[in-house]
């Protein structure tokens, strides 16, 4: 995969939004919640930032993820939930951070419903994560996504249909399920794969 500027992403990203082609899903019983997708522009290549999150957490514990949770009654929006979630778990601020839209809602068989916010940082900006919540903290380029030899697929069923499960390896971390299909929603709409 070739190098992709800031520039280049935002427009890709733009004529994604602005043609209101992302899939909103509404599900009863599903729980909301929102995640920020920080592409981070320290390098030429972009960065994606995961979190590990810690064995005290209430669901997913140990899964690698992106910084986020469920909406809170004073969220005014999913955008809001993403930004909030983010400065609480990893102590990203919301100045930091340019958020230039949103990918498909994924539902999850945990019961939640989950909206991905991209948001652009032009830098890697201090972390303190929250030690309840989060085990470790690393980034990835984007290219270790964009390479088929990074990746593997299974196929699962839920909802009575079979779905592609993906999982990539990295050192420690295995990134796989709901975080991975953002990563491959957000690949798709950067026209990267």
């Amino acid at each position: 995969m070739n190098a992709i500027s800031t520039v280049e992403l935002r427009a890709r990203l733009a004529t994604y939004a602005g043609n209101n082609l992302r899939k909103s899903l509404s599900m009863s019983g599903y729980n909301r919640a929102g995640v920020l997708v920080p592409i981070i522009f320290r390098t030429p290549t972009p960065e994606l930032l995961f979190t590990k999150r810690t064995e005290l957490v209430e669901t997913h514990k140990g899964q690698v993820s992106f910084p986020g949770g469920m909406m809170d009654p004073e969220d005014t929006d999913v955008v809001r939930t993403a930004l909030r979630e983010a400065r609480e778990e990893v102590g990203i601020q919301d100045s930091a951070v340019e958020v230039v839209g949103m990918l498909d809602d994924f539902p999850t068989p945990s019961g939640f419903i989950i909206t991905p916010v991209v948001g652009l940082l032009d830098h890697l900006p201090p972390l303190s994560p929250n030690a309840d919540e989060v085990a470790d903290v690393f980034l990835l380029p984007l290219t270790f996504f964009a390479d088929p030899e990074n990746g593997r697929k299974e196929l699962r069923e839920f909802q009575g249909k079979q779905h592609e499960v993906w999982y990539y390896e990295s050192g420690t971390h295995t990134i796989w399920g709901a975080t991975a299909m953002i990563v491959r929603s957000l690949l798709k709409q950067l026209q990267l794969i």
